[in-house]
């Protein structure tokens, strides 16, 4: 019997190592399939095998100040093919992005661009916007601490400490411990500096007073070399000097008739009416900030690009650098002038023709297809009020200084406490919170008679107080916006929105924005090159879109205080 089981136990043994070498031969031929698979796939893909995550030379993020989404296809057909065609042709375009808060200003839109968030949560709740612990008022990027390298004007005491969350060019550095480099330009500080993050290289700007461009000593000590010799060649006055002529014969324009300019549109200072050409040479007298105004600002801002993509080497490193642009000259021009008017219509038509000639650089210098770039804008622009009103669209301007006049003269007749209001900025109520306090008064009575006065306003549509925004009898679209836009340390109480057409804040002439209507909210979003997929999408997307699809092209994390999502179908 004792034979017997032993004899089992030995015929079990042989049976399992029989079926242990099988099940080992059959995985070892699996293994060897599923290698022999991937590198059959890579073959006939034409790629090499991954020796490391894959990503491009240089993002350039394009920001185009007050570039309405319709002007990508008001001109299209004089826009040249290397230029914002080129862009549409090659790239992905989103034709439906919106603006997801008000107000919609320059320093709120860069910040939501490369944030991905709200002024709820990244702190830039306008250019300008009242310290609600203080009453004073703040820049969006004033620094006391810091001093101007390059100048010795207040225009170098700024940095992006005010702004509370990281960026993508932020994280982008943290990703690669810092070894990727990350330089702002723009005319303006704030184009610059909000963009750039808190651990940028550098950022520079333009100094009216110097002629030239400059930092703080938040970013260095001194300006590099090369930025000293860009400066020594004193472009902005080069520019100035060939005169502001149309770039095609003036008759060609959609915009040169019928010419009721001087009933829209500002005019140059020494000039009797803003017409083409534009004398510059003889205008400017030394007052190089004028460029802003023309657009040789945007050139010259091209000009500042490529000096810093050939001098630090950017899209030459063995990280993915980053270029964060904005183009500033868009939206003085269209302050000035207005959507509807030569001077506009030729500013983009030139910008398209330096952007032809950028991106060909780009293409020489680092390779086609090798760079990632982005275009979109801060925001929109109104139509002139006026010229709105002359052709039967109901539309007006609304004189916020003096409902705020008026408004503290009710307030002060029934509480017996002057100037309770401080400030209309931003289409909102601040109050003066010191005075109230010390007055011993009910500010939720304070507000309510605000909102009662506004309602009462002709231009008005809604007074909302911040506080109850979510129970808000409005529209929920506008409702998020004004929740979005509300930061509560920086933001007034009560938020002001003007009928459709209405806007305040500027004279009879040109234009201006902030509003939550299309014509300011609704921005071009294009992205083409490097990891870029061809084709356009109309379903909803949002400013605060942005910055999270440029992260999942980069493969890094989303800024801290994001709340978008990326827009997948833009990613190849």
């Amino acid at each position: 019997m004792k034979l017997k089981y032993l004899l089992l136990l030995i015929l079990a043994t042989a049976s399992l190592s029989a079926s242990a070498q099988s099940h080992k031969k059959k995985h070892k031929h699996t293994a060897r399939r599923n290698s022999d698979s991937e590198i059959t796939y890579h073959r006939e893909r034409s790629m090499p095998m991954p020796t490391g995550l894959p990503r491009p030379k240089l993002v350039i993020g394009l920001v185009v100040d007050q570039m309405r989404w319709d002007y990508l296809y008001r001109y299209f057909d004089r826009y040249e093919d290397g230029g914002f065609k080129r862009m549409l042709g090659e790239g992905f375009t989103c034709e439906n992005t919106n603006i997801d808060y008000i107000p919609t200003v320059t320093a709120a839109g860069h910040t939501c661009i490369y944030t991905g968030s709200v002024p709820a949560i990244h702190g830039i709740a306008g250019n300008d916007f009242i310290v609600q612990a203080t009453g004073k008022s703040m820049y969006c990027t004033d620094d006391s601490t810091v001093t101007a390298v390059g100048s010795t004007s207040k225009a170098g005491q700024m940095s992006p400490r005010n702004l509370l969350v990281t960026t993508v060019t932020d994280e982008l550095r943290l990703a690669t411990n810092f070894r990727s480099k990350v330089i702002g330009i723009a005319l303006k500080d704030r184009g610059g500096i909000l963009p750039a993050g808190h651990t940028a290289n550098a950022a520079y700007w333009f100094d009216d007073a110097s002629g030239n461009w400059i930092s703080s000593t938040y970013y260095m000590t001194d300006l590099p070399a090369w930025v000293k010799n860009f400066n020594s060649q004193k472009i902005a006055e080069k520019y100035l000097k060939q005169d502001w002529n149309t770039l095609y014969p003036i008759a060609t324009y959609l915009q040169s008739a019928p010419d009721n300019s001087g009933k829209y549109e500002g005019k140059f200072a020494g000039t009797s009416a803003p017409t083409m050409p534009v004398n510059t040479s003889a205008l400017y007298n030394g007052h190089l900030g004028m460029i802003r105004s023309t657009p040789y600002g945007n050139s010259m801002t091209l000009d500042m690009a490529k000096a810093a993509i050939e001098n630090e080497q950017l899209g030459k490193n063995t990280v993915t650098d980053f270029l964060a642009v904005s183009l500033s000259s868009t939206d003085y021009i269209g302050h000035q002038f207005g959507p509807n008017s030569v001077e506009i219509e030729d500013t983009y038509l030139r910008l398209d023709h330096d952007l032809a000639a950028f991106f060909a650089y780009l293409d020489g210098t680092l390779g086609k297809g090798s760079y990632s770039v982005f275009l979109t804008a801060d925001h929109g622009a109104a139509h002139n009020a006026t010229f709105l009103k002359d052709h039967n669209v109901p539309a007006g301007t609304w004189d916020d200084a003096a409902a705020q006049k008026e408004m503290n003269t009710v307030l002060n007749d029934k509480y017996k406490v002057q100037n309770l209001v401080i400030s209309m900025d931003n289409y909102q109520v601040n109050l003066n919170n010191a005075a109230i306090k010390k007055a011993g008064i009910s500010e939720a009575a304070i507000r309510l008679d605000c909102i009662s006065y506004l309602q009462k306003q002709p231009a008005v549509q809604f007074a909302v107080d911040m506080q109850n925004a979510n129970d808000a009898t409005i529209p929920v679209d506008l409702r998020s916006r004004i929740v979005n836009g509300y930061n509560t340390e920086h933001s007034g109480v009560i938020q002001i929105v003007l009928k459709p057409g209405y806007y305040s804040g500027h004279g009879a002439t040109g234009t201006t924005h902030g509003t939550w209507a299309p014509y300011d909210t609704h921005i071009p979003l294009v992205f083409m090159g490097w990891g870029i997929n061809h084709g356009n999408t109309t379903r909803q997307t949002h400013m605060t879109d942005i910055a999270p699809t440029v992260a999942s092209l980069l493969h890094i994390q989303a800024p801290d205080g994001c709340i978008g999502k990326t827009i997948s179908e833009v990613i190849r």
